[in-house]
């Protein structure tokens, strides 16, 4: 994995984009948008339907994700997983957004994402 070998600061300007657009994807419970960069098999997991079922749970409960915070990065030998704190408009309690992040064919995906 190529990525293994940047600074913790070039992985995060890699990934930063995916997860901009993943997050902003659910905000406006976008399926196409929300899953642009998953691998096959986030796609067979986050269906339309589910999606629209997981964000409108959340977001009458959090409302709409605001700011992250970088807390941590891991390497691992086939992937780079990356923990935020997660802020949304409804609530004042910090939450946590996790992402792992892959490469397949020469393309950073997203092959696992939740916020709790």
């Amino acid at each position: 994995m190529l990525l293994l070998s940047k600074s913790d600061a070039e992985i995060l300007a890699a990934i930063t984009p995916l997860m901009d657009n993943m997050m902003a994807g659910s905000t406006a419970i976008n399926h196409a948008q929300h899953s642009r960069d998953f691998t096959e098999r986030m796609l067979a997991i986050v269906t339309p339907d589910r999606l629209m079922m997981m964000c409108r749970d959340y977001q009458a409960r959090w409302g709409w994700f605001g700011r992250r915070e970088f807390v941590a990065l891991f390497r691992r030998r086939d992937s780079i997983a990356v923990v935020w704190r997660q802020f949304c408009s409804l609530s004042d309690d910090e939450y946590v957004a996790e992402a792992v992040f892959v490469e397949h064919d020469g393309r950073l995906l997203i092959d696992h994402a939740l916020v709790y």
